[in-house]
């Protein structure tokens, strides 16, 4: 029987702290090789604090972090080859053109990829001969990800990979992610994007203030306990206290959480009773629907139920 591969990332009750504000709590996660891993959170959640530990960029105050079975920050000269790191702004010289750039990156590297392959496959022909500063956001991201994978890493950390690409381009981008796991490559990925995640991750972590509180697959995640959501969205904002008046009237088998003043989201066991009786609750308090849209839930459903937040809310506490 084959020995399964060590875990890439093992974080093992991370403690970072920002003067008085707690950004990471005792976290605690692993991300298995060969995987796409998705970390998710609202913004200030601790997410960008944790895999600048990971790549080595801040030193644990408490805890541990191991990347490829090293210390990120001990071990860091022998990590550097292994482990490529796409950030989410910058990374570039402001007046280099954007593929003399990626040259520079690909000659510091024993055995790069070809750089060629990398414009052609990230679309970067069209602005090859830009400088930096004049790159679009999209362009800047695509630049920054053929960085991050000329060197042919083990280990990829991507923050934000596709923000500001067109819907081609982003395409273009998850099936070359797909393409690198197939191949035995690692990812671990932020995004704001709960789609990008849904379609790439084969696993997801949820940090909310610094603490893990969901892991598993996606699918694991939006089929947990086979319930299904209800979006109710009405034309005016609801009356106060609506979601608290609703679930009573539903009970404690179905949870409403707000989306925002117009639009709640109900999870639980939706069947012809339970629209009966928010179509009921929806007449006895003058509520006008203005849609009532029974499904399976989403990654996003899941998110907002956890954190009580949607993805790009802050999470409080200024923590990073």
């Amino acid at each position: 029987m084959p020995v399964p591969a060590a875990p890439a990332v093992v974080v093992d009750g991370l403690v970072m702290r920002y003067g008085d504000t707690l950004a990471v709590d005792a976290l605690s996660l692993r991300v298995e090789s060969g995987t796409i891993t998705a970390v998710l959170g609202p913004n200030g959640a601790g997410k960008t604090t944790t895999l600048e530990t990971c790549e080595g960029y801040r030193r644990p105050q408490a805890g541990t972090v191991r990347v490829l079975g090293l210390d990120p920050v001990r071990d860091r000269r022998a990590l550097l080859p292994r482990v490529g790191v796409m950030l989410q702004a910058g990374g570039a010289w402001s007046g280099v053109r954007a593929v003399e750039m990626l040259r520079h990156v690909a000659a510091l590297h024993a055995q790069p990829l070809s750089v060629d392959l990398l414009v052609e496959r990230l679309g970067l022909a069209e602005c090859g001969r830009t400088p930096f500063r004049r790159l679009s956001g999209g362009q800047q991201q695509r630049l920054g990800l053929a960085m991050a994978l000329v060197g042919r890493p083990e280990l990829l950390f991507v923050d934000e990979p596709t923000a500001g690409m067109d819907p081609a381009v982003r395409r273009a981008t998850w099936d070359l992610l797909e393409e690198l796991r197939a191949d035995g490559v690692t990812t671990v990925l932020t995004t704001h994007y709960l789609e990008e995640a849904e379609r790439l991750a084969d696993h997801v972590h949820v940090i909310d203030r610094g603490r893990l509180i969901a892991s598993g697959s996606p699918f694991e995640l939006t089929r947990a306990g086979g319930a299904t959501t209800i979006r109710l969205v009405v034309t005016e904002p609801f009356p106060p206290h609506a979601p608290a008046s609703l679930q009573a009237s539903l009970g404690p088998a179905t949870e409403v959480t707000p989306v925002n003043a117009q639009s709640l989201l109900i999870t639980g066991p939706a069947d012809a009773s339970t629209l009966s009786t928010v179509s009921a609750w929806c007449e006895r308090h003058g509520v006008l629907p203005e849609s009532l849209t029974l499904g399976q839930r989403t990654l996003e459903d899941v998110f907002l139920q956890l954190t009580g937040r949607e993805l790009g809310e802050p999470a409080g506490g200024g923590a990073r």
